[in-house]
């Protein structure tokens, strides 16, 4: 499957489950919530690509820092300029113009890290499927 066509996969899944994830925490959610769970899902899979070498503890750092950096600039846009409301964390202490915070943060790290792990098992049952159908055309050419 080509690039793209994985891209867009992947951040389907993240725009699934993300919405989930704060309904189950929250109790509601906003739909630009989904557009965002993409793009930080999106962002887990290119960074575990680009650092396949390095631990999954070092790789939630960047993770974290990605969807921070998402959740401020979506927050900006969604929040300061279009006047929506969809969360403020301003009544939290070490909070950014009350669109980031310390403790959100942190949640981003341990789901980063829950994201780093389903994508390796993912890349893991992909890579068997994909050397299983290899096997069975191996197979059948030679009963040619």
């Amino acid at each position: 499957m080509k690039t793209t066509g994985i891209y867009f996969l992947v951040f389907l899944f993240g725009a699934g489950v993300y919405p989930i994830i704060e309904i189950t925490t929250r109790g509601y959610t906003h739909w630009s919530m989904m557009l965002t769970g993409g793009a930080a899902f999106l962002s887990f899979y290119i960074i575990n690509k680009h650092t396949a070498n390095i631990s999954k503890f070092i790789k939630s750092f960047y993770g974290m820092f990605s969807v921070t950096a998402l959740e401020l600039t979506v927050g900006l846009i969604v929040n300061k300029f279009f006047n929506m409301n969809v969360w403020d964390y301003s009544g939290m202490k070490f909070n950014l113009f009350g669109q980031i915070s310390l403790a959100f943060s942190a949640c981003w790290y341990m789901i980063s890290f829950i994201s780093f792990c389903i994508l390796d098992i993912a890349d893991f049952i992909l890579s068997e499927l994909k050397f299983s159908i290899q096997q069975r055309r191996g197979l059948a050419l030679e009963q040619k």
